[in-house]
């Protein structure tokens, strides 16, 4: 006895990290970076003790334990993350979510159905992550139609992509690496949609159970982005001068609104020393006119963001040189108010030289006193005045140390360079069809889409450094040294050989429910491919064992066990993607996916006799 447990100590030993791992996750004391270094530490400790081997008696080497940093999945996902800032920087998926949202205030449920359903049936067919990182900012915006924290959609969206992957041969890799082991071991190719019946059944009570659960277990949390994005009802007033060329030149109001400026009130039209004012009738504006315009700054920054051109004159209007102006995807928005005692009370931005002396364009001014009706250049500015200011992103760090001016760091945001949205909606579908067609591996297609982001530029270097995310690469760099540790020490097959043995001598549906069960818990330890190779042909051996004629059913309980990756933020790379944008805990996840996977167990136990006539 005393041998065998100084054989197998680095097997308890290994087990021993992952529960402290889990526990230390699930506490939220203390970052999941910090634990994840601290994971990947006690196993590189526990693995240079001598007599510390694998199951073949080979020593564990410490590249073997950090192999995870290289692992192709994770590079994959920061490769994604940055085509994903990319789509975001462009603002190219604008246009497709404003059409879907079109319609949400009239059907708001049916818009919201439409988006989880587009999710579902492309991810069927799809690599589910490249769809998932485009679906973010959609939901991002219905979060903000239905005045929600973006914690309620996030995780949803990660499921519903992950129930897909249940329900066709290429929904996920898993199922691949899965079929792969069928081929090998009993000569017989799994159909693209034998997985169909019984993947639909677990996903419409997987999507059911979030229609009912997810407004009472999902976390009502919510972040910066989330203040910022929220609608304010905040008005400024702006001036835009219609050039030559302008996209306003000719436009005629109908019923009093001009259709080209949604959302926005114009209060006045300045021609020359006259001053229009509504209502307006028999109005066509012309090259000079002045429209003074009150609108919010999701109006403003829509307007800029549609008619690039627009924001290069606005921001040449200002007094730039050509040569000095930085191109318009470098811009930002900022808030800045009015510092009590400040040297700008009393004069106009005009007097002030505003645009020399800030380096940024002055785009609207907001007074909470009274209604504005004048140029702006000819408002004289008052203490506590709110100004939308227009500028490079250094600019705003230097007016950080003003005493004129306070500036509101936290609703600083870049304009989208929508000149690039095109070039951008490019590399993303051709990378999306190049990994569903199998021409290109989901690894190759994703860094040659980052790379093509930033060629075309979509984006700058600083831009996609910022969007590789440092908790998700250690997180699941630890999670997969978990999983190797597991895995070399046999840990993870006595556990599965444990769970055959018991169920076997309950007949067949026993062993299957036992599989699916065993699979699904682990999956949320180790990687769902590592799992799904692991448990295919200790299934098999089941079936056999068993005198099965069929053993299809048990290699589909381990496909659909391995897709039940709730639990866990490390369970699946989507998972570890809506964790930030949702600002979710570890332990959201065990609390809302948890009861999600013991469901599907149960769901696929009571079916399972029907499905495959046991």
């Amino acid at each position: 006895m005393l041998s065998e447990l100084v054989q197998t100590w680095p097997m308890w030993a290994s087990l021993a990290v992952v529960c402290a791992a889990i526990t230390f996750y699930m506490l939220d004391r203390w970052s999941m970076e910090f634990v994840s270094v601290c994971v990947i530490a006690a196993l590189l400790l526990v693995f240079a003790i001598p007599g510390a081997s694998d199951v073949d008696g080979n020593a564990i080497s410490a590249s073997d334990l950090l192999s995870g940093f290289g692992n192709p999945a994770l590079i994959t996902i920061m490769a994604l993350l940055v085509v994903g800032q990319g789509l975001f920087q462009t603002g190219a998926l604008e246009g497709p979510t404003k059409a879907l949202l079109a319609g949400y205030d009239k059907r708001p449920v049916t818009t919201l159905i439409l988006a989880f359903l587009a999710v579902f049936v492309t991810s069927a067919f799809v690599n589910n992550t490249p769809i998932v990182i485009m679906f973010l900012p959609v939901m991002t915006a219905i979060a903000m139609r239905m005045n929600a924290p973006q914690s309620r959609l996030m995780m949803p969206l990660s499921f519903a992509s992950i129930f897909a992957g249940m329900t066709t041969l290429i929904g996920t890799s898993t199922n691949l690496l899965a079929a792969e082991s069928y081929d090998r071991i009993t000569g017989e190719q799994l159909g693209f949609f034998d997985q169909t019946p019984m993947g639909l059944i677990l996903a419409a009570a997987g999507l059911l159970y979030i229609l009912i659960f997810s407004k009472f277990m999902l976390p009502n949390r919510r972040g910066l982005s989330d203040d910022i994005v929220q609608p304010s009802g905040k008005q400024f007033v702006a001036q835009i001068e219609v050039t030559q060329g302008h996209f306003l030149l000719g436009k005629k109001p109908i019923a009093g609104m001009f259709t080209d400026l949604p959302d926005m009130t114009v209060r006045m039209i300045q021609r020359g020393e006259r001053a229009f004012l509504p209502p307006y009738e028999d109005i066509s504006l012309q090259v000079g006119d002045l429209v003074i315009i009150a609108a919010t700054r999701a109006a403003l920054q829509n307007v800029l963001a549609r008619q690039p051109d627009f924001l290069q004159q606005v921001w040449q209007a200002s007094g730039a040189d050509l040569e000095e102006s930085p191109r318009p995807g470098t811009l930002a928005l900022t808030e800045a108010v009015i510092a009590p005692g400040s040297r700008m009370v009393g004069r106009t931005v005009e007097m002030l030289g505003f645009r020399r002396l800030t380096r940024a364009v002055t785009l609207g001014i907001q007074r909470r006193s009274r209604m504005i009706r004048t140029k702006l250049g000819e408002i004289r500015l008052e203490s506590g005045d709110t100004l939308l200011l227009c500028g490079p992103v250094d600019a705003f760090r230097e007016l950080r140390s003003s005493r004129d001016l306070i500036l509101l760091e936290w609703s600083q945001t870049e304009i989208p360079l929508t000149t690039k949205a095109l070039a951008a909606r490019v590399i993303s579908i051709a990378m999306v069809i190049a990994a569903a067609t199998n021409l290109l591996s989901i690894l190759h297609a994703s860094v040659l889409a980052g790379v093509g982001m930033l060629v075309a530029g979509c984006l700058n270097t600083r831009q996609a450094s910022r969007a590789l995310d440092l908790r998700i690469f250690l997180v699941i760099g630890a999670a997969l040294a978990m999983g190797m540790a597991l895995e070399k020490t046999g840990a993870a097959g006595e556990i599965a050989h444990a769970v055959v043995n018991i169920a076997s001598p309950y007949g067949t549906l026993a062993v299957l429910s036992a599989i699916f069960l065993a699979v699904a818990l682990l999956t949320n330890l180790l990687s769902n491919a590592a799992t799904a190779i692991l448990f295919s042909p200790i299934a098999l051996s089941a079936a056999a064992e068993l005198k099965v004629e069929d053993p299809l059913p048990f290699l589909l309980a381990v496909i659909y066990g391995a897709n039940c990756c709730f639990a866990t933020p490390i369970a699946y790379q989507t998972n570890m993607l809506v964790m930030g944008p949702g600002h979710y805990k570890f332990g959201d996840f065990m609390k809302f996916g948890g009861p999600l996977v013991i469901l599907l167990w149960a769901v696929f136990t009571i079916f399972a006799p029907w499905r495959f006539d046991l």
